[in-house]
C-alpha cells in the first residue's frame, strides 16, 4: 500500500462509522417471533433472506426493502392468513429501524478529524438515499467529508465512476469497510487500496472470504488501530485547502485530535 500516493479515503457507513447490524438482528428476531405460528425459526430465516436478495433488484437495499420484504415473507408463510394487525406490527419494525439513533463508533469522529486536513474524505455507501441521508445528518459525522455517495450497489463500475467523478486514480483512492464484497474486492479490483475492518457482529448475509492476499489489503480490528496507523503513515502529509468543508467550531474530538498530532497526548488512548 502506497501512502504516498493515496489522497482520498472513503469509508462505508453502516457498521463501519456506526452499528447497524445489531439493530437488523434484533428486528429479525421479533419478526421470527411474530410468525412463529407458521413455521420454524430456521425455515422463516431462510425464507427472508430468500426475499430479500429477490428483491435486491428491485427494492435496492436498506430498512424499505427489508420491511417489504418481512410483510412479502409473512404473507408466504402464513399462505395469505397472517392478520392485518400483524402487518401493521412489521411496518412497525421497519418504522424502529428508520427512527433508531445513530451512534458513532467512539474512534470514528476523532479519526475523521484528523484525516480531513490532510486528504479528501468520502463517504461509500449504498441503501436507501433518504434513509443514508438521514444517518449521515444524525451521525454528526457530515461535515468531515468532501462528498457522499450513495449507491444503489457497490460493484466495480460503481467504483470506477465514483473515481471518475472525483478526478482520482485508483492508485489515489483508499476504501474503508466492513464488507468484502461490498468495500473491498471492487477496489482492490481497480487497483486500488482497501483497509477491511470486520463488523462487529456477524453479517446478515454471507460475505464473500476474508483470506484475501494483496500489498494493497490491510485487515484491522478497529478504527483505533486506523487511526495509529494512519497518523503514523500521514503526519507528514500537507494540509489541504477545508474551507468548503461545513464551517464550526472545533469539536472536543478536533482538539483531542490537534493534541495527538502534536504528541501533547499518548496514542494508547487511540
Amino acid at each position: 500500500m502506497d501512502w504516498k500516493k493515496i489522497n482520498h479515503i472513503a469509508f462505508d457507513a453502516d457498521d463501519t462509522l456506526w452499528s447497524l447490524e445489531a439493530q437488523f438482528w434484533e428486528i429479525e428476531r421479533r419478526f421470527l417471533a411474530l410468525l412463529a405460528p407458521y413455521g420454524s425459526a430456521d425455515a422463516l430465516a431462510e425464507k427472508l433472506v430468500a426475499v430479500e436478495r429477490g428483491n435486491h433488484p428491485v427494492y435496492g437495499y436498506g430498512v424499505k426493502s427489508f420491511t417489504l420484504s418481512m410483510i412479502e415473507t409473512a404473507l408466504a408463510c402464513s399462505g395469505g392468513r397472517i392478520p392485518a394487525e400483524d402487518v401493521g406490527r412489521i411496518l412497525d419494525f421497519g418504522k424502529t429501524l428508520l427512527n433508531a439513533p445513530v451512534i458513532p463508533f467512539a474512534d470514528a469522529e476523532p479519526l475523521l478529524a484528523f484525516l480531513c486536513r490532510r486528504c479528501r474524505l468520502i463517504v461509500a455507501t449504498k441503501g436507501d438515499l433518504l434513509d443514508q441521508e438521514r444517518k449521515l445528518k444524525n451521525s454528526g459525522l457530515l461535515g468531515y467529508f468532501h462528498h457522499i455517495e450513495i449507491m444503489s450497489e457497490k460493484k466495480t463500475a460503481d467504483y470506477r465512476k465514483l473515481l471518475k467523478h472525483l478526478d482520482a486514480s485508483a492508485q489515489e483512492f483508499l476504501m474503508v469497510g466492513n464488507s468484502m464484497s461490498s468495500d473491498i474486492l471492487p477496489v482492490l479490483e481497480l487497483g486500488g487500496s482497501a483497509i477491511h475492518i470486520p463488523a462487529p457482529v456477524p453479517l446478515r448475509y454471507p460475505d464473500a472470504p476474508a483470506d484475501i492476499v494483496s500489498p494493497r489489503l490491510l485487515t484491522l480490528g478497529s478504527l483505533a488501530e486506523l487511526f495509529r496507523l494512519v497518523s503514523r503513515k500521514l503526519q507528514a502529509a500537507p494540509s489541504i485547502d477545508t474551507r468548503h468543508l461545513t464551517p464550526r467550531p472545533k469539536t472536543e474530538t478536533e482538539k483531542m485530535a490537534d493534541a495527538y498530532e502534536r504528541h501533547d497526548i499518548s496514542d494508547d488512548i487511540y
